[in-house]
């Protein structure tokens, strides 16, 4: 599915107002020249901007979809060239999003109401295998129980896209963990393993996050690291391991969405759209299953998000 292809299809679904579509929507638009949002590599992102492009779509605006690398793109929010990414998460994107803000081209547009949690995660029928979970330090214990053939005698890790960044292999170094760390290659892969380890109860550790359907549908725990502060990955002397940083867990959190500064100026109206837009781990969850699991299109979520909740996105409007 293309991005053109999904711009098309939410243009043309059924989701008019007459209300939006008249003298008010065209009051709005400042500008009809085309506002960017990013699209990453992970089904979530794909509904949260989708959503907000058919909501500014309603409101008169002319929507590009644009695909970006996740940290990358703040080179192009800040240029103008990208005007509005809907998720930068504190567990991953914290670091990237502050110094962007630093720079005075990108403006903090809010929190989209979700709660974010990434870490490593196992099925609870590795529990029997590694009992002192979900305390960190077994990890090493139970190193065997984890491993793959590959691997074998370490244990096997299976982080998210290096796209994502998350310091794995930092933090598998700096707590001295006897784990080899692998890179899925999209999001669908990731998760694609995790179904097919679940369905064997084969051995598997890896990068699970919510809001997202994996810890709804299936039983298990995120391994408890020291807990994520600031001074862990900014201080090496911080936590257990005076040598070296990212001896703790990921950070906890925000899920905000960011953008081009001067865009709040060019289309005041939109941004405060996507400043009002806020949905809920459970609902994200529930929209990331139907498209993963129950092989929905991302169109035909984001359509019948948007019938079924028409006077709340259009009080983002307001």
């Amino acid at each position: 599915m293309t991005m053109r292809t999904t711009m098309k299809r939410l243009a043309g679904a059924a989701l008019a107002s007459a209300a939006l579509a008249g003298p008010l929507a065209a009051a709005a638009v400042e500008s009809k020249d085309p506002i960017k949002l990013t699209i990453h590599d992970w089904t979530g992102q794909y509904i949260t901007t989708n959503i907000m492009g058919a909501v500014l779509e309603e409101m008169g605006y002319n929507v590009e979809y644009v695909q970006a690398d996740y940290i990358a793109q703040f080179a192009g929010l800040e240029a103008g060239d990208l005007h509005v990414a809907m998720e930068m998460w504190e567990t991953t994107g914290k670091d990237a999003m502050e110094a962007s803000l630093a720079t005075g081209k990108t403006v903090d547009l809010g929190e989209t109401g979700m709660v974010a949690i990434e870490e490593w995660w196992y099925p609870m029928y590795m529990k029997e295998k590694c009992p002192g979970l979900p305390d960190w330090k077994a990890l090493n214990e139970c190193a065997e129980a984890f491993s793959t053939p590959e691997t074998h005698p370490k244990g096997r890790y299976l982080g998210g896209p290096v796209t994502w960044g998350g310091y794995d292999d930092e933090r598998a170094d700096a707590l001295g963990l006897d784990y080899e760390v692998v890179h899925a290659g999209t999001d669908a892969a990731l998760f694609a393993e995790l179904e097919s380890a679940v369905q064997r109860q084969a051995p598997i550790l890896l990068w699970i996050y919510t809001p997202h359907w994996a810890p709804i549908k299936h039983e298990g725990e995120w391994v408890d690291f020291p807990r994520y502060t600031d001074e862990c990955y900014a201080d090496p002397k911080w936590g257990m391991n005076p040598d070296k940083a990212y001896d703790c867990g990921k950070p906890r959190g925000w899920i905000k969405k960011v953008g081009w500064k001067g865009g709040e100026e060019k289309w005041p109206n939109a941004y405060r759209a996507v400043r009002n837009f806020t949905l809920t781990n459970q609902e994200m969850g529930e929209m990331v299953g139907r498209v993963d699991l129950d092989g929905k299109s991302v169109d035909e979520v984001v359509a019948a998000w948007m019938e079924g909740n028409r006077d709340r996105w259009m009080a983002w409007t307001q």
